[in-house]
């Protein structure tokens, strides 16, 4: 497409594109967003269009799904103000911090079982991924992660047993910090 078309294109359907995206949205920042998202598939996909009468539905098309995705993502991954959540964190004393090191851990994670300490190790400490765990153990991809996720807890359970912990959800479980 030539740059004469795309301005052409540009200046065409802007400012319709832009009310739809405003009636979509009620926000002037995200319809400029899906406006500018849209011209710019518009940019890299819009030679695959093979009828040129069918530019505008295709724009408002890919507007739309646009802004479809990015409510799913918003919901999916909300953003909050560390303010108007913070009282929702459980309280993890600096006592609790300090004591969780490499010794409490390793010998927490001696007395996981086989079956979960193995993908515990091999993730992380030594960094494969699930794929190659997977491989290694010659199992599937999701028992692997249901291996890690049981082990993590069983691993969270036996430190909080350790430190005399009352509450187990608070026991910080970041292992390749503490390793």
């Amino acid at each position: 497409m030539e740059e004469t078309d795309f301005d052409q294109l540009v200046s065409d359907y802007y400012q319709p594109l832009y009310r739809f995206a405003l009636s979509l949205t009620g926000r002037v920042a995200e319809a400029c967003d899906l406006t500018q998202q849209t011209f710019f598939l518009w940019a890299s996909k819009g030679q695959q269009l093979r009828d040129r009468s069918k530019v505008k539905a295709w724009l408002f098309t890919t507007l739309h799904r646009e802004f479809l995705g990015s409510r799913r993502h918003a919901t999916r991954f909300p953003q909050h103000e560390i303010e108007s959540v913070e009282h929702e964190l459980p309280p993890v004393t600096p006592m609790t911090i300090s004591e969780l090191d490499t010794n409490t851990v390793m010998q927490a994670l001696l007395e996981v079982d086989e079956t979960f300490r193995a993908p515990l190790m091999l993730f992380y400490l030594e960094d494969h991924s699930y794929l190659e765990i997977a491989t290694i153990l010659d199992v599937p991809i999701g028992t692997v992660m249901s291996r890690l996720a049981r082990g993590k807890a069983q691993l969270r359970n036996l430190i909080a047993d350790q430190m005399n912990v009352e509450d187990r959800k608070i026991v910080p479980l970041n292992l390749r910090q503490a390793l």
